[in-house]
């Protein structure tokens, strides 16, 4: 993937998360009356600007997008006209300022359960949580784990994807738990193994916590059979056909599907010689692997599928579909879930016992922006819906200059019965500033450090 393939998804998706949150902020305003001056999407210079509405709010598109804001009538920034002061933001109730700056961060979390509510209406595929091998000397196989068993519950709750049984591995990590997991055999026997999370580690620099335990994703064993091939790709290229069955990559005899694509990728740009069938008839074939940008490093392609024929989807893949309402109520859950695991992480990075490794900045961003436009719409909608719950709750944090160190100070004024002082909240601003550099300095040293590793 070139650079554009990383840049357009990642502009894609903040755009539409800016203007979702500062919607929020402008719609509730308009409802209480504020008049709002300007609607921007980025910081900076002004680059594009249309007056429109019957406030003639100026609608701007400025230079440097990480960002936006929504600017309201207020005295305390401008002189504002005596006829007008009614609709100055300063002169609303404490009430009606917590229901305008308490709506953005609330219309991320109102697009994240939009998201997930269409996904899983419309029926989204995920991989089963079947299990793999354990690894040898592992916790899982210690707890007694078998090759293809299926994960029914974790913790008592059910399981219907891989990706739910990782979420509720990492929840059970955090809080150091011996975690009850409950499986179900091919011949419909059901087991409960008991493994202990204590030792995990919640870090993006180490393996997830199913990996740590020794458990992973079962992966039938595919004949290495080409099925479709990309037109103009490598091996087309070099001659190869749909139905070759590769026997060999070099010195590597090629035992199955995973054995070809681990050889092609470690080669990008480097010729290989591919001994196969075509049929009953041996040939040999140099083939170079195309080199592409994946996860902050450089792999190789081919430009070959496996065959269909030999997969079986059954027990790899499961459908994900629900009724309207029950489709509601999965987004909810998911996006409280999500939200509450991001303070859980927030909070434990605080104080020590969650690596502020996992910090991501925007390079990091990019890199899963892109990644996920790749793998389909339904994995890119739900990476909006997740940085969408991170926006969300990031703004929602007490710190000032956020949405949520605002709401602080609204809260403060309600329990003394009058304003934050213009002191103490100058004050605020310069330590929240201070304190959101910070961040973002964590953040950029992880994306950095990240691109040196991969």
């Amino acid at each position: 993937m070139g650079l554009l393939d990383y840049i357009l998804p990642f502009l894609l998706a903040l755009g539409i998360l800016i203007v979702v949150h500062e919607f929020g902020h402008y719609s509730v305003a308009r409802l209480c009356g504020v008049k709002v001056l300007r609607f921007s999407l980025g910081f900076g210079k002004p680059l594009l600007v249309k007056r429109a509405g019957p406030d003639q709010t100026e609608w701007v598109l400025s230079a440097f997008p990480l960002g936006g804001y929504v600017k309201m009538l207020d005295e305390r920034e401008a002189p504002v006209e005596a006829f007008e002061l009614h609709r100055a933001f300063n002169r609303q109730n404490v009430w009606r300022r917590i229901a305008i700056v308490a709506a953005g961060p609330l219309a991320n979390f109102i697009l994240a359960i939009a998201l997930y509510w269409g996904l899983y209406t419309g029926g989204v595929e995920e991989l089963r949580p079947r299990l793999g091998p354990p690894e040898i000397g592992s916790l899982a196989e210690r707890a007694g784990f078998e090759q293809g068993e299926l994960v029914r519950s974790v913790a008592g709750r059910e399981v219907e994807t891989w990706q739910d049984f990782r979420w509720m591995l990492l929840n059970q990590a955090l809080e150091k738990q011996v975690v009850v997991i409950e499986t179900i055999n091919a011949e419909g026997e059901i087991a409960f193994r008991r493994v202990d999370l204590a030792a995990t580690v919640v870090d993006q620099g180490e393996q997830d916590v199913a990996h740590q335990v020794g458990l992973t994703l079962y992966r039938p064993r595919v004949p290495a059979v080409l099925g479709r091939l990309v037109p103009g790709g490598a091996a087309e290229t070099a001659g190869l056909r749909t139905g070759d069955r590769v026997l060999r990559v070099g010195e590597l005899k090629v035992d199955d599907w995973s054995d070809l694509v681990s050889a092609v990728r470690d080669a990008p740009g480097r010729p290989l010689e591919l001994e196969a069938l075509r049929g009953s008839a041996p040939l040999v074939v140099n083939v170079v692997p195309s080199a592409v940008e994946e996860g902050g490093r450089t792999i190789g392609r081919i430009g070959v599928a496996v065959a269909d024929a030999d997969i079986r989807r059954e027990l790899m893949f499961v459908t994900v579909r629900y009724g309207s309402l029950d489709a509601l109520g999965k987004g909810l859950r998911q996006t409280w879930d999500t939200s509450a695991l991001s303070l859980t992480v927030m909070g434990r990075m605080l104080i020590g016992e969650v690596s502020v490794k996992n910090l991501s900045g925007p390079v990091t961003i990019a890199d899963f922006a892109g990644q996920s436009a790749r793998m389909g719409w339904s994995h890119y909608i739900k990476f909006l819906a997740l940085i969408s719950i991170s926006l969300g709750v990031l703004n929602l944090l007490p710190v000032p200059v956020l949405d949520g160190g605002h709401l602080l100070y609204y809260v403060i004024e309600i329990i003394k019965g009058g304003p934050v002082s213009e002191r103490v909240m100058e004050i605020g601003q310069q330590i929240g500033m201070v304190l959101l550099a910070a961040l973002m300095a964590f953040a950029f040293y992880n994306d950095i450090n990240r691109l040196v590793a991969s």
